[in-house]
C-alpha cells in the first residue's frame, strides 16, 4: 500500500521540523556559552517559547484530512540520509514535548535550580532529542536520537537529583536502556539488510522499508528484538525494574519531560513494528497483551503497597503502559486512536501530578507519604493541580482520557471481546484507589509532622499558580472537545489497521518494489478499485 507523501514545501513556509529540533538545540548552545545563569535562564525561556509556538503553527498546518506524510523534508548526503515527516501517529506529541518543556522551566523558577545553568541546558537538550526522534523517518535516525537521550537523562539524574545513589541509578539505567538499544539496533540491521536480496541497495529509510516488508527475511525476529527493545524503554512488565529507582532518586523537571520519553516506547511499536512486520503481530499479540494485561495489574498493586509518592507515580506509568500497549495490539483503529490519545492525556496528567509532588517536596523536603498530611488549607492550588490531574488519568468524563479510554476499550472488545475489556477496566478502578488514597493521604490526613512555616517569598504562589491554570485547563478543555485532537490522528489510524490480513484489507503477496515514493495506480487498478 503506497503512501502519501507530501513535502514541506506545500503547507509551509519554510522547513517547519528540522527548525523545531534545531532551535531548541540553539537555545541550548547559548546557555552554555553564557556568562550568567540569568542570561542563560533568558535564553531557556526564549528558545522553550519559540518552540511552542511553532510546535502550534505545526497544528494549524498539518493537513488531518489526508492520510499519509506530511512536511515531509529529506537530504542525501555522504551515503546517509535524512527524513522527517509527521503523521497521525507523531502529530500530538510534539506540542506535547513544546508544552512541558516550558512549563519545566517555569517550575525551575521556584526551585534551587534556577540558577543552574547545566540544569536549564539539558531541558532545552532533551527536548531537542525528543522532538527529532519523533521527527524521524529513518529508523537509524530515530536510534541515534534515542541514544543521544541518554546523555540528558544521566547528567540530570547526577547533577541534579534528589536521592543518595544518583550513580547507582545512572548505571542501572544504562544497564537497562543499553541493552535495549542494542535489541533495538539488531533489528533495525536485520530490517535493512533483509531487502537487499531483492536487488535494492541498502537502506534505513522508513518508507522504503515499510513498502517492502514482503521481501523481508527473519521477520519473526525482527519482532522479537524491536518488541523487547521498545520494552525496556516503555517500560513494559518485566522490563520495568529501572523506572522507579530513577523517579526516586531524579528530579520532578527532568521527570516531567521525560514523561514524553517515555511514550517515545508505545509510538514507536506503532511506527515501527506495526508497520513493517504486521503478520508477525498478530501471531504475537496474545503474549504481548498477556504482559500488559500483568503490567496493569502489577503497577497498580506495587503502587498501593509504595510509602514514597514518586515511586507510587513510578508504578503508576507501568501500569498504564499495559493498557496503552494492549490498545496498540487491538489491530483496528478504535484502539490505535485509543491508545495515541490516551498516551498524550496520560503525559500531560502525570506531568500535572508530579509538579504537584515537586512543589510539596520544596516545602516539607520529604517525598514520603507517611510524613505528609493535612497540607490541603495552605496548598490548596497544588491540591487542586494533583485531583484534576488524577481524575485524568483515572479517564473521568470531561477529561481527555475518558474518550480516549472509551475508544480503547471499544477497540479491545472489536478484537477480543468483553472479558479482557472488562479487566483492563477493573485495573482502572485499581488506578483511581491508589491515586485517591494518595490524594488523601497527602493533603487531606491528619498532618504527622509540624506544619512548616509558609513563605510566600520563598515560594512564588503566581507560578504555581499558572502551572496549575495551563495544566487543568489544557485537561479539561481537551476532555471537553476531544474532537479536533482525534482528526489528528484518526485517519492515520484507520490506515495502520487496514494493513493487517484479518483486519482490514489483504496485504499484496508481491509488491512491486519502491524507493519511498508515492505511486501511481495503473488502469487496471483503478478499474478493479471501481469495483470494490
Amino acid at each position: 500500500m503506497d503512501i502519501t507523501v507530501t513535502p514541506w514545501s506545500a503547507s509551509a513556509a519554510f522547513p517547519l521540523l528540522t527548525t523545531l529540533t534545531l532551535v531548541p538545540l540553539a537555545a541550548m548552545v547559548a546557555i552554555l556559552f553564557s556568562r550568567s545563569s540569568k542570561t542563560a535562564l533568558h535564553f531557556g525561556f526564549a528558545g522553550a517559547s519559540l518552540t511552542l509556538l511553532l510546535s502550534v503553527y505545526l497544528l494549524t498546518v498539518f493537513d488531518s484530512a489526508t492520510p499519509g506524510i506530511h512536511l515531509v523534508e529529506q537530504a542525501h548526503f555522504a551515503g546517509l540520509s535524512y527524513r522527517v515527516g509527521v503523521d497521525g501517529t507523531n502529530i500530538l506529541f510534539i506540542p506535547l514535548t513544546a508544552v512541558l518543556t516550558l512549563l519545566a522551566l517555569i517550575y525551575t523558577l521556584i526551585t534551587r535550580h534556577v540558577t543552574d545553568r547545566l540544569f536549564i541546558a539539558c531541558l532545552l537538550g532533551y527536548e531537542t532529542v525528543l522532538i527529532g526522534a519523533f521527527a524521524a523517518l529513518n529508523v537509524m535516525q530515530f536510534w541515534l536520537w534515542c541514544v543521544l537521550e541518554l546523555v540528558p537523562v544521566a547528567l540530570l539524574t547526577i547533577h541534579a537529583g534528589t536521592g543518595q545513589n544518583r550513580r547507582w541509578v545512572v548505571v542501572q539505567l544504562l544497564q537497562y536502556w543499553v541493552s535495549g538499544l542494542l535489541m533495538t539496533l539488531a533489528g533495525f540491521l536485520l530490517l535493512a539488510f533483509g531487502l537487499i536480496d531483492a536487488a535494492h541497495p541498502l537502506t534505513f529509510d522508513w518508507l522504503t522499508l515499510k513498502q517492502n516488508n514482503a521481501y523481508l527475511h527473519d521477520e519473526v525476529l525482527i519482532f522479537i528484538l524491536l518488541l523487547f527493545g521498545f520494552a525496556i524503554r516503555m517500560p513494559l512488565f518485566p522490563f520495568h525494574g529501572w523506572l522507579p529507582v530513577l523517579a526516586e532518586q531524579g528530579t520532578v523537571a527532568s521527570a516531567v519531560i521525560f514523561l514524553v520519553g517515555l511514550k517515545l516506547g508505545i509510538y514507536a511499536v506503532i511506527r515501527f513494528i506495526l508497520p513493517m512486520v504486521p503478520g508477525v503481530a498478530e501471531q504475537w499479540a496474545g503474549f504481548v497483551v498477556t504482559l500488559g494485561l500483568i503490567s496493569i495489574f502489577y503497577g497498580a498493586l506495587l503502587a498501593l503497597m509504595q510509602i514514597n509518592i514518586r515511586r507510587l507515580l513510578a508504578f503508576a506509568v507501568i501500569s498504564q503502559t499495559g493498557m496503552l500497549v494492549i490498545g496498540a495490539f487491538c489491530f483496528n483503529e478504535n484502539g490505535l486512536e485509543g491508545s495515541l490519545l490516551l498516551s498524550v492525556a496520560y503525559g500531560l496528567a502525570m506531568a500535572g501530578m508530579l509538579f504537584s509532588v515537586g512543589l510539596i517536596y520544596e516545602r516539607t523536603r520529604t517525598a514520603y507519604l507517611p510524613r505528609l498530611g493535612g497540607l490541603f488549607d495552605t496548598n490548596g492550588t497544588l491540591a487542586l493541580l494533583f485531583l484534576i490531574s488524577a481524575l485524568s488519568t483515572m479517564v473521568m468524563p470531561g477529561t481527555p482520557g475518558f474518550d480516549a479510554a472509551h475508544l480503547l476499550v471499544e477497540g479491545i472488545i472489536e478484537e477480543d471481546g468483553w472479558l479482557l475489556a472488562i479487566a483492563i477496566l477493573i485495573g482502572n478502578v485499581m488506578s483511581a484507589a491508589f491515586l485517591l488514597w494518595a490524594f488523601q493521604r497527602i493533603f487531606m490526613a491528619n498532618p504527622k509532622r509540624a506544619k512548616q512555616p509558609y513563605n510566600c517569598a520563598h515560594h512564588p504562589v503566581w507560578k504555581e499558580r499558572f502551572i496549575t491554570v495551563a495544566i487543568c485547563l489544557l485537561l479539561i478543555g481537551t476532555g471537553f472537545y476531544t474532537t479536533p485532537w482525534l482528526n489528528f490522528i484518526d485517519q492515520d489510524a484507520a490506515a495502520i489497521g487496514k494493513q493487517f490480513p484479518m483486519h482490514g484489507a489483504q496485504l499484496p503477496l508481491n509488491p512491486p518494489f519502491s524507493n519511498g515514493e508515492v505511486s501511481q495506480p495503473s488502469d487496471a487498478d483503478a478499474k478493479d478499485g471501481q469495483h470494490e
